[in-house]
């Protein structure tokens, strides 16, 4: 059955490592039959999150403030998986993606209880860093967050060793990886 993906990307770079890693990722899962959008969240006017808690009123464009969050509400509500991809930043993702992440709370606010739409998720992370504590934070932020929304994580690409533009493309490991977890999904 095929299934609806929309990616957040987080990274500033157009064609960095994390973009890398989308472009296998979208290869491996459209060749599975499914339909990716993704949102190169650098290029858009996104703001942060005002806390303000005034959302969901408008189904259309839940939040308060007009900005292109409009254009991915819309894909985001319809998605039956959402991929978070990000290079790290200070051991955590970008704060592209976090801005982005926090308004989709908006949605949560359409229903009486701020329940969160029920999702599959993967996270994609290129980093400088190649050991189990340096994606340690990560691990934990991301677990926590598919926890507490009630989502079902169904898998992470965590490629590190990658500093500069490019270096990903040595490393065709990483990038199989996430070729074969776009072509898993199911």
């Amino acid at each position: 059955m095929s299934k609806k993906i929309c990616i957040l990307n987080g990274s500033p770079r157009p064609t960095g490592n994390t973009k890398e890693l989308i472009k296998r990722f979208t290869k491996g899962a459209e060749a599975a039959g499914h339909e990716v959008t993704c949102f190169d969240l650098q290029k858009m006017d996104i703001h942060g999150c005002l806390g303000c808690c005034k959302g969901g009123k408008d189904e259309a464009c839940p939040c308060v403030q007009k900005d292109d969050m409009t254009q991915i509400y819309p894909a985001y509500r319809n998605a039956d998986v959402v991929v978070l991809a990000s290079p790290m930043y200070y051991w955590g993702i970008s704060g592209q993606l976090k801005s982005a992440f926090d308004r989709l709370f908006a949605v949560a606010e359409l229903t009486p209880n701020y329940e969160n739409p029920k999702k599959d998720c993967v996270l994609l992370m290129a980093a400088e860093g190649n050991t189990e504590s340096n994606f340690a934070p990560v691990r934990a932020f991301y677990e926590g967050l598919t926890s507490h929304l009630g989502w079902k994580n169904i898998g992470v690409v965590y490629a590190g060793g990658n500093m500069d533009i490019g270096d990903i493309l040595s490393k065709s490991e990483q990038l199989e990886e996430a070729e074969k977890l776009g072509n898993s999904i199911s």
